[in-house]
């Protein structure tokens, strides 16, 4: 078998990915490793024989294609998330990783270990490839050839490929702990971020009659003004006429509207009002009906409801948007995007005009543009290639995780740019980015698997292991408390600040349940990239 895995990469690589979704998947008592099984179970398959090997351009191609679809998908959230409190997250991203160099520097003195070894057991127990990766040109430049030079590269290596998975077991154990002992309740943190964040909500409706006189004669748009609540107004029923409702509209006593939202906000306006009815009034369906339509139109993706003039074309109001699993209160600035499944209320005479503008096609959704999906990817892959030389000589490129990244926040906050469409429908955007991610882990595991069972069988190797996981865990614990208790940051939103490997990004969104550490983590990730990679190069120089 071994042999055959030797003569076949590709058989190799998918087989190491099966296993391992398939143990991700086992719950022990609510603990899952989920796609972080498949980074373990390479790094067991590759130490059984040394020349089980991944081609590294899978590797790159599987970490490039992961973290665009990252980008994409969270630019929004990232800017809303810098422009509401940035200073603070952005310190707190700083702080982080200034204790890992801080413990890392300790760790130095206290085992007595070789600058080099010091530096890429760092880049190892934070995760970073490309922070290796400078410090290997940092080794090459400072060192003059020969063995000497050798030496130096390989005992970082070594210590890197230890401390890598014992990095992403030591932030797991550290989430899982912090997240016990403070007795962290996901859904309540949920629901107090859903005006922050475009988090999962409950969106209801409800048939409510107007018996509030002091509402009388104002328009839709001045009661919504005064409540300040994000609420949809639907149909109105006035004695036996039935109406569809606009901003101008007035209301009257005796009306009986329905009202779409969340359920707080709907019974809190409702109250206002009047009071909710027993009967709903939708049933009625002979002037208006309600209908689900795909957004697969490329000419209407990326487009702001406002600018498409929806009600005055048809008549309509568009009262929810079905996006993955997300359920979302439309507004006038809400962009759609492709494959969202929006809700409207109209004159059924107009759904098939309706349906032409939108696009309403569910096939079409499965062809992803890969024109600019090729195009962004390899403006990102570029700017990754381009070096940056700092104060103090440090060289470093942005590479195969930050330049995409980059480009993927860009492109997928201006979501379109003319006739091309940068984002993509949601089901594609998971499926590459669990597909990209899975390559990256299964080959990380693989190629490192035989010097990591080498080398941990080492005597010495024990304070690698021991010391990479204290600087993982310490490092992880109090940046989480910190976060929570001191700068009052949402727990889920710091699981993604701490995740600095995906597989741990994954196992966050596991435990939460929905994308907020998604947020934490697209914010840490350009900015963490950096300061790793100047770190690195800054603890072998000083240690030296």
């Amino acid at each position: 078998m071994v042999q055959a895995f030797i003569e076949n990469p590709l058989l190799l690589l998918f087989f190491t990915i099966a296993v391992g979704y398939g143990i991700g998947l086992i719950s022990i008592k609510g603990f899952k490793l989920s796609v972080a099984a498949v980074l373990f179970v390479g790094l067991f398959l590759g130490g059984l024989n040394p020349d089980l090997h991944i081609p590294e351009f899978i590797i790159y191609f599987g970490l490039a294609v992961f973290i665009y679809s990252i980008g994409l998908s969270s630019a929004p959230t990232f800017f809303q998330s810098v422009k509401q409190n940035g200073i603070r997250d952005i310190g707190l991203i700083l702080f982080m990783l200034t204790v890992t160099v801080t413990i890392a520097v300790g760790v130095h003195y206290l085992c007595a270990f070789l600058p080099q070894t010091t530096a890429g057991l760092y880049a190892g127990a934070t995760t970073n490839t490309a922070a290796l990766a400078g410090l290997i040109d940092l080794i090459e430049q400072s060192v003059n050839g020969g063995k000497a030079q050798s030496i130096q590269s390989d005992a970082a290596v070594a210590a890197y490929s230890i401390a890598y998975p014992v990095g992403v077991i030591g932030t797991l154990l550290s989430i899982t702990f912090i997240k016990r002992l403070l007795k962290i309740d996901f859904r309540s943190e949920e629901e107090t971020l859903t005006d922050k964040y475009p988090v999962r909500r409950e969106i209801v409706y409800k048939s409510v009659e107007v018996k509030n006189f002091g509402l009388a004669g104002k328009t839709i748009r001045d009661i919504k003004k005064s409540l300040g609540k994000k609420v949809i107004f639907g149909r109105i029923v006035r004695g036996k006429e039935t109406i569809l409702s606009s901003w101008d509209t007035t209301l009257e006593e005796g009306d009986k509207v329905i009202l779409t939202g969340t359920k707080r906000d709907v019974f809190q306006v409702a109250q206002v009002l009047g009071r909710v009815l027993e009967e709903d009034i939708s049933y009625d369906q002979r002037e208006y009906s309600s209908k689900r339509f795909f957004v697969s139109n490329p000419e209407v993706a990326g487009q702001p409801i406002s600018s498409l003039n929806l009600d005055e074309k048809f008549s309509m109001v568009v009262t929810r948007i079905l996006r993955g699993d997300l359920e979302l209160l439309p507004s006038s600035r809400t962009i759609l995007e492709l494959g969202d499944m929006v809700r409207v209320v109209a004159k059924k005479d107009n759904f098939n005009e309706i349906g032409k503008l939108l696009g309403d096609s569910y096939e079409s959704l499965g062809r992803v543009n890969l024109l600019t999906f090729g195009v962004g990817l390899a403006i990102g892959l570029f700017i990754g290639m381009i070096e940056f030389t700092l104060p103090g000589g440090i060289n470093f490129r942005l590479g195969y995780a930050g330049g995409p990244m980059l480009v993927a926040l860009i492109l997928g906050s201006l979501r379109r740019t003319g006739n091309m469409v940068w984002t993509m429908p949601h089901s594609a955007n998971e499926t590459f980015k669990q597909f990209g991610l899975a390559l990256l882990l299964a080959g990380i595991g693989i190629n490192a698997g035989h010097t990591f069972m080498t080398t941990i069988g080492q005597p010495s190797s024990i304070y690698i292991v021991i010391t990479s996981a204290a600087i993982s865990f310490i490092s992880a614990a109090i940046s989480l408390v910190i976060g929570l208790k001191f700068l009052k940051i949402p727990f889920s939103v710091i699981m993604g600040m701490v995740a600095h490997q995906p597989a741990i990004l994954d196992y966050s969104m596991g435990q939460t349940k929905n994308k907020l550490p998604v947020i934490g983590f697209t914010l840490m990730l350009p900015i963490a990239l950096i300061v790793k990679i100047i770190y690195v190069q800054m603890l072998y120089l000083f240690l030296s």
